[in-house]
């Protein structure tokens, strides 16, 4: 076998660069180690950057959520007793977030892909990468029992953190950097409807909180929970009262609960390795960065990784810019890094941390005052939240 672009992971990715690289003639193949609805059950994010909703209108999914998705021109941040609402719109130039699911980004993308007739291999096992700095690229793996290898020019590992693309990097060649939180978000899925018609940050003597939503009948919520907790043992009355004390009263009062479809515990840390790119291997999404949850980057951060790759390969293969190949990882990181530190920002001040002594805790919610008492700091949460611009490809 023999395609020009192999991706290894068809999660939203995976599935993006796919799409938009067939749309402009370029051959991929599509590998993937689980089944297409194991893909579609991970609960993600579901908050996209303007950034990404462009792109996958780009790429020619986007009808759906067009139709479907929330767009918010807002959020608001609870603390110290008060509600301030972040104009997003007013304050970055008009630009807004849509809120649409992942299973729901990625269901429309594997519509797609198979529309075109592009072809994708599910439950693939014993993937490996080869030559992937000398000689022709390529990728073998078993798939119904049967052992194939595939020849390529390029390789995007889109296959998450715990995926091969990054494993097959030599040891040395990469630098770590991460920082692991003392906590975790307990999240709970109903068929609710919203307690707020925008997202709802709080900041709490508990614990932080979360009103966030799928669609005006489906809310997301979520409490700070000790990195040690169990989800069994939190029931649905349990969750329900822990929330409604995380919450200003009024908006406590007007909470609808109701049994939950899916109850999850999802650890927190910020994560990144530099480069992103080993000969003909490029990184993307979780595989080469993870951000915490608070300022709702990881999805966004993947789909901008896609957007570079994306427009580097139609100058190599459409004007023969190899040298722009080098620049991958460059361009990357000043916008990953950028996002690392926003959603570092968010986590450190809605947060509390076990170790926190009275200090702190005043300098948080001072923190949090400053930048909403100014225009200034309320412009720096808007550009940051809606998504710094994609870079040019020159």
């Amino acid at each position: 076998m023999k395609t020009q672009v192999a991706i290894i992971g068809a999660g939203p990715s995976g599935l993006l660069l796919g799409q938009l690289l067939h749309n402009a003639g370029i051959d991929t193949l599509i590998i993937e180690r689980q089944s297409p609805d194991y893909v579609l059950s991970r609960i993600r994010a579901g908050v996209l950057e303007q950034g990404m909703v462009d792109l996958l209108r780009e790429a020619g999914v986007g009808a759906r959520m067009d139709r479907e998705g929330l767009v918010h021109d807002g959020f608001e941040l609870a603390f110290d007793g008060r509600r301030e609402r972040i104009d997003l719109k007013a304050h970055s130039g008009g630009k807004t977030v849509m809120v649409y699911g992942q299973t729901e980004v990625t269901r429309d993308l594997m519509d797609a892909r198979q529309a075109s007739g592009a072809p994708t291999i599910y439950n693939a096992s014993e993937v490996q990468l080869h030559d992937l700095k000398d000689g022709q690229p390529s990728v073998t793996f078993v798939h119904q029992g049967v052992s194939q290898r595939v020849s390529c020019d390029y390789i995007a590992g889109c296959d998450g953190f715990h995926g091969v693309s990054r494993q097959a990097i030599p040891e040395g060649v990469l630098r770590e950097f991460e920082r692991v939180y003392p906590f975790g978000w307990l999240g709970v899925l109903a068929d609710t409807p919203p307690v707020n018609h925008e997202l709802i940050y709080a900041n709490h003597e508990r614990g932080f909180a979360l009103c966030s939503m799928r669609s005006p009948t489906r809310t997301r919520y979520y409490v700070q929970v000790d990195a040690g907790e169990k989800v069994e043992d939190w029931s649905d009355e349990r969750f329900w009262d822990e929330l409604k004390r995380r919450l200003p009263d009024e908006t406590a009062e007007r909470l609808i609960t109701g049994p939950s479809i899916e109850k999850s515990i999802a650890p927190l840390r910020s994560y990144v390795v530099e480069p992103m790119q080993y000969g003909n291997l490029f990184l993307l999404g979780d595989a080469a960065h993870i951000v915490p949850p608070t300022g709702a980057k990881g999805l966004n951060l993947a789909a901008s990784d896609v957007n570079t790759l994306f427009r580097i390969l139609l100058k190599v293969y459409r004007e023969g810019r190899t040298e722009l190949l080098e620049r991958y990882s460059e361009i990357c990181l000043r916008r990953i890094w950028k996002a690392e530190r926003f959603s570092w920002w968010m986590t450190s001040m809605l947060h509390r941390f076990p170790d926190a002594d009275p200090f702190s805790v005043r300098m948080q919610q001072t923190e949090l005052d400053y930048f909403v008492s100014s225009a200034a700091g309320r412009c720096t949460i808007a550009e940051n939240y809606v998504g710094l611009p994609y870079e040019d490809i020159e």
